[in-house]
């Protein structure tokens, strides 16, 4: 039942859907942040492969200040370093990330990295030993975002970052409400960009997690209108994927759904996380981050239905409502029949999709598996110190084995 008594929070921002929303919209959005000097930030194939950056650079005229093109997957501190000296070479006052995940969480960083001059080592989430994590207050002004995504994603409208360092035995990661986008542009030229095979798999991380959420058993009505609604959004979207790849209503009802999905999460419920009915966050960040060419949906889909099927307990009407949502509930069901059925319709859909549902199907070497588990310890969304890192490494393994 929805919550009666209950708190909200929430931004400002504006939000443009459409056809050429860049060339109608996006200079008065620049324009009304104050800028003067807009930087684009992407990766080198939305430069070199797509027009994008040239649509910005055309509607934006003596606004636009340039663009660095050098973000890399999982967002690498390298690569957000470089992002930032480009931007303060360029006077940038207001920054444009386009792409998908990577690169927007990587513009954020950047935003910190710009207004921030403490160490960016000590400045991210700390894990002092036999303590809870914590983020440090990033206190000194940033400059204004705008996210173009050119793929449906959950980074389009939050406040944290991670970023991927090869020298550190974790992710660098922060956590600035300052850095939430100015505004957003689901362009449908742009989203269109995006190969099909990227926009299975970004579509699979945000389907992923809204079937999490209808576990959810206790919610405030805000939150609970917009996650419905989320889920019918993507519910729909999902199977018309595989043979209707080529419409944009899909890619921007896939967008509206990862972004109310965080505005759920900004109307007072939290982080909304299932870690029963969406997978393992923490086992599918360290795979997609450790394997270059693993991507977010892939990492999540193999471990997705057998993380269900580990599961001993179940909330009877969290099972219910998930078997429900997606449409494999029978009255005569418990909770473990209603979960299982759950974990056999998500291993159907995620095949028809072309998606792998066992880690094998990654060419991941077995023999790294203990590998991968300990590097799901630090992991702030996951696991902020509530339990112990020992416990933490033999549950992300036990999974792991049983997902290969």
């Amino acid at each position: 039942m929805p919550q009666q008594s209950f708190r909200a929070s929430g931004f400002l921002w504006r939000l443009y859907a459409g056809s050429q929303t860049i060339e109608k919209n996006l200079k008065e959005a620049v324009q009304r942040a104050g800028a003067k000097r807009a930087f684009a930030i992407c990766s080198p194939s939305v430069n070199r492969r797509t027009d994008t950056i040239r649509r910005i650079e055309a509607a934006l005229g003596d606004l636009y200040a340039g663009v660095y093109d050098g973000i890399e997957k999982d967002s690498t501190y390298a690569s957000v370093l470089a992002g930032k000296k480009a931007a303060q070479a360029a006077g940038a006052d207001l920054l444009i990330a386009v792409g998908g995940g990577s690169v927007i969480v990587a513009c954020r960083a950047v935003a910190i990295f710009m207004g921030e001059s403490g160490d960016p080592f000590k400045i991210m989430t700390q894990y002092p030993e036999g303590k809870p994590a914590y983020s440090p207050r990033l206190m000194a002004p940033k400059p204004p975002i705008i996210n173009i995504p050119t793929t449906p994603n959950s980074a389009m409208n939050r406040a944290g970052t991670g970023l991927k360092n090869p020298d550190l035995d974790q992710r660098m990661e922060y956590f600035d409400p300052k850095t939430r986008p100015h505004s957003i542009f689901f362009d449908e030229e742009a989203l269109m960009t995006a190969p099909a095979d990227l926009l299975k798999s970004t579509a699979t991380t945000v389907y992923a997690g809204l079937i999490g959420a209808m576990a959810q058993t206790r919610i405030n009505p805000l939150a609970d209108a917009d996650l419905r609604h989320a889920f019918r959004l993507a519910h729909r979207a999902y199977p018309r994927l595989i043979d209707d790849i080529d419409n944009p209503a899909h890619r921007i009802d896939f967008c509206v759904s990862a972004f109310l999905r965080n505005r759920a999460e900004d109307d007072g419920v939290g982080l909304i996380r299932s870690e029963i009915f969406s997978g393992n966050y923490a086992v599918s960040t360290a795979l997609h981050v450790r394997y270059p060419h693993v991507g977010q949906g892939e990492s999540t889909s193999v471990v997705h239905a057998q993380k269900i099927r580990l599961t001993e307990q179940f909330d009877p009407q969290s099972a219910r409502q998930v078997a429900e949502a997606l449409e494999v509930w029978a009255g005569n069901m418990d909770a473990k029949q209603a979960a299982a059925a759950v974990a056999d319709r998500l291993e159907e859909m995620y095949t028809a999709m072309g998606m792998p549902t066992r880690l094998r199907q990654l060419d991941i070497p077995r023999d790294d598996l203990p590998n991968i588990a300990k590097e799901t310890v630090k992991n702030f969304n996951a696991n902020p110190g509530a339990r112990s890192a020992e416990d933490q490494i033999a549950d992300a393994l036990k999974l792991l084995e049983a997902a290969y």
